[in-house]
């Protein structure tokens, strides 16, 4: 390990010479190329320095116990010694959990599209209500939420609604969310008692940038339209509404949310070149999930992923048979467990597949 992190050492030198050459500047595909390897590689050189020292240390209170004859002095070196050599292998886990090579999309933003499935309103309330869920745990994490779009319930919540999410490693925290999301629980709406089930279906997409999709303007058919509210009614007088249909593939996006016509389209212009990425994407997604079985990143919306089963207060992540009994503090926002959890599960596959190779 020692060898493997003093290569990755040298690495982060030489990277952080190149970013210092004024010549790297002039193709700035390169610089944010490696200026994001530099923040990874930062990550494993600190935990590197804190694990030499640890292992410094080890070697130090060896070499007291081969000569130090005073046994007081000696009882408290092994004592240190236990304690260092404890902390050397939680932080050899700790580092070879950071060596598995991530997915180059999971340091992304992500743009995190809520849609009400079946249920009617009922499905529109809980789109809104995993909306809110989401909103809190990135405030929880210190990442900033952007609404991109939406499109109101007749009832409350939202028939769709899409946001940006920005901050550190944000895709590769979210992209366990894609999939359906079924709930469980007695509508507002239902007289008799009866639970139903209802069920909204989330699409997490690592957000693109110029550098990762080239889209040809000519490519792409403008249309503007004015923006709506609930029910239809006309909320703006002026085409400021915006649509983009990317016409080699037949994409499609779209916002409203700004007032300025030339927002909006930058809005939709980075959902367009984010769901065109995840084309691409999901091709070398698709491979891999067949090998991991918690890879939920697919672009597979059809697939089940969790149930929110409200009479009894319970959530239940399908993929790998995780159910907490704290579902209010789930939808406000503490989903982090779950979300360790399915990491948890993925490295432990991935570090399966590099013990085969």
């Amino acid at each position: 390990m020692i060898d493997k992190l003093a290569a990755i050492k040298d690495r982060w030198i030489n990277v952080e010479q190149e970013l210092a050459n004024p010549a790297t500047m002039l193709d700035m595909k390169r610089f944010a190329t490696l200026n994001k390897d530099y923040k990874e590689l930062s990550k494993i050189v600190e935990q590197y320095h804190i694990y030499s020292n640890i292992v410094s240390n080890i070697e130090s209170n060896k070499a007291i116990l081969a000569i130090e004859k005073d046994e007081e002095f000696r009882e408290m070196a092994r004592a240190e010694l236990d304690e260092l050599i404890e902390q050397r292998d939680l932080k050899e886990e700790e580092i070879r959990v950071m060596l598995i090579p991530k997915e180059p999309e999971d340091a992304k933003n992500a743009i995190l599209e809520i849609r009400g499935g079946t249920g009617g309103d009922e499905a529109s309330l809980f789109a809104g209500d995993l909306y809110r869920m989401y909103v809190r745990y990135a405030e929880r994490r210190g990442w900033k939420v952007e609404l991109m779009d939406d499109t109101p319930g007749t009832a409350g919540g939202y028939k769709e609604i899409v946001v940006l999410v920005s901050g550190d490693d944000v895709y590769g925290q979210l992209k366990y969310e894609s999939g359906v999301h079924r709930v469980q629980r007695v509508p507002n709406t239902e007289t008799q008692g009866r639970i139903h089930t209802s069920a909204a279906t989330i699409v997490v997409l690592p957000e693109a940038d110029e550098f990762d999709v080239d889209i040809r303007i000519s490519d792409i058919r403008k249309d503007l339209f004015c923006a709506s509210g609930p029910g239809g009614q006309s909320v703006n007088t002026t085409y400021s509404a915006v649509r983009l249909t990317h016409l080699p593939s037949g994409i499609t996006a779209q916002c409203q949310d700004q007032k300025s016509q030339l927002k909006n389209y930058d809005k939709a212009l980075q959902v367009l070149r984010s769901r065109i990425y995840e084309v691409e994407l999901a091709k070398h997604l698709e491979i891999t999930a067949k090998k991991r079985k918690t890879m939920v990143s697919t672009g597979d919306r059809s697939a089940k992923i969790r149930t929110y089963n409200y009479p009894q207060g319970r959530v239940t992540d399908h993929r790998i048979s995780l159910t907490i009994h704290n579902l209010p503090e789930v939808m406000n926002g503490s989903i982090q467990e779950v979300i360790d959890a399915l990491q948890l599960a993925e490295n432990a596959e991935r570090m399966k597949e590099g013990s085969t190779v």
